[in-house]
């Protein structure tokens, strides 16, 4: 006989009679599936689309089922056609949203009839208004990706206590900071007193609710943006950088071209390479010299660069001939740098392991393996790891570290 399996639904609201909408929810699930509990209701802010959009009531019920995955799906956006939802905008507002967060221990990635459904939910991770109520009601659920309790990454996202702003009152610039772990970073340092500059391409509506997350923090936060393919650019940024902040203290290189997913992962060899050289190495090291050089002058700084953990041990395929050669460029780039501008400027590497990013989201079931097997800690890391670690470099507590490369990879050693 097949057992029930237990999954994990968000609810959300901010149109309407909020609670009334999310009593409603719940009762029509009841009809779909056995509801084990639901989570108390927690207003949160919106988070992303348009502005000026109303607060949001939130929720997660725990419930089993024997519909399967793609069964419960439709279920699921039948009760909110049934209470009003139309999905005109991304983000937008909406009478209710129902989500799949988790569907057992099912790893899925896989589309049906032209509807696309990921489990885990790919931002579970990264949203505490879906991680409160979760932790509430399952606070040791596993997530069968991250192999994290759901109580765990509640509490990575929490807002520390005032005695944990080491950065108050200086100065960051994060480039490439829109999304995954340059967006983790700039929030982090701005979780700890920093005021932050967001950098990004093309996307302005981006850059700024990177900012905005960070104002939520008590700090100043501004956006900026500049193709950093473009020599010219490169100089222009680091001097208007400069001097729209005054003086900077922390500079981090994490700007890098996206070889691996969208259109150019189906460029040649030799436009990915010309890419990630302009961008992965060039950029870095034009932006580091400049802003070193007014760093020295100043009498302080920190200039972090992204490096990779496997730029040394090596990897097949074009992958890894192409990251390799790019980061194995910058780590050494980052020790020179750090001998020249010593000792009034610190400068290090952060080398990431297999992170959860936009390319993680989507990897096959034989990727999500292979990351397992070959990381002891049995888990993708997440780009709050590579953010904690930036922040400690970045602090007074690692003022004795210089010309280093850090490697966060979960204890991989090959």
């Amino acid at each position: 006989m097949v057992n029930p399996i237990t999954a994990y639904i968000a609810l959300g609201s901010n149109l309407g009679d909020r609670r009334a909408l999310l009593d409603s929810a719940v009762q029509s699930l009841r009809v779909e599936v056995e509801v084990v509990r639901v989570s108390s209701y927690i207003e949160t802010a919106p988070v992303g689309g348009p502005s000026g959009q109303g607060v949001y009531l939130n929720a997660t019920a725990e419930v089993r089922t024997m519909l399967a995955p793609f069964a419960l799906l439709g279920a699921l956006q039948r009760i909110e056609d049934g209470l009003g939802r139309v999905r005109a905008e991304r983000f937008g507002p909406r009478t209710i949203d129902l989500d799949l967060l988790l569907f057992g221990d099912r790893t899925i990635n896989a589309e049906e009839s032209g509807i696309a459904l990921v489990v885990p939910h790919p931002r579970v991770h990264e949203r505490l208004f879906v991680l409160e109520p979760l932790a509430e009601i399952a606070p040791l659920a596993v997530h069968p990706v991250l192999g994290s309790t759901i109580r765990d990454l509640r509490d990575r996202l929490r807002v520390p206590t005032p005695q944990t702003r080491v950065l108050e009152g200086q100065n960051a610039v994060v480039t490439g900071s829109t999304s995954g772990i340059g967006r983790a970073i700039a929030r982090t340092l701005a979780r700890a007193g920093a005021n932050v500059l967001i950098h990004g391409r093309r996307s302005q509506a981006t850059a700024e609710q990177a900012a905005a997350e960070c104002r939520t923090e008590g700090v100043a936060a501004s956006m900026m943006l500049s193709d950093l393919s473009e020599e010219a650019n490169c100089h222009a940024f680091a001097s208007e950088a400069w001097d729209r902040l005054g003086a900077i203290d922390i500079w981090v290189n994490n700007a890098g071209a996206d070889t691996l997913t969208g259109e150019a992962a189906r460029w040649s060899f030799e436009q990915k390479l010309h890419k990630l050289w302009a961008v992965d190495v060039r950029a870095t090291m034009l932006l580091s010299r400049a802003i070193g050089e007014r760093m020295k002058r100043q009498g302080r700084g920190v200039i972090l660069n992204i490096g990779w953990d496997q730029a040394e041990s090596g990897m097949e395929g074009d992958s890894g001939q192409l990251f390799g050669v790019s980061k194995g460029a910058v780590m050494a780039f980052t020790k020179s740098l750090a001998l020249s501008l010593a000792p009034e400027v610190r400068v290090n590497s952060l080398a990431p392991g297999w992170i959860r990013t936009a390319w993680g989201d989507g990897a096959s079931s034989v990727w999500q393996e292979r990351v397992l097997r070959e990381t002891p800690l049995n888990r993708w890391g997440m780009p709050d790891d590579i953010a904690q670690a930036a922040l400690w470099l970045a602090s007074p507590g690692a003022a004795f570290i210089t010309g280093q490369i850090i490697r966060i990879n979960g204890g991989t050693v090959r």
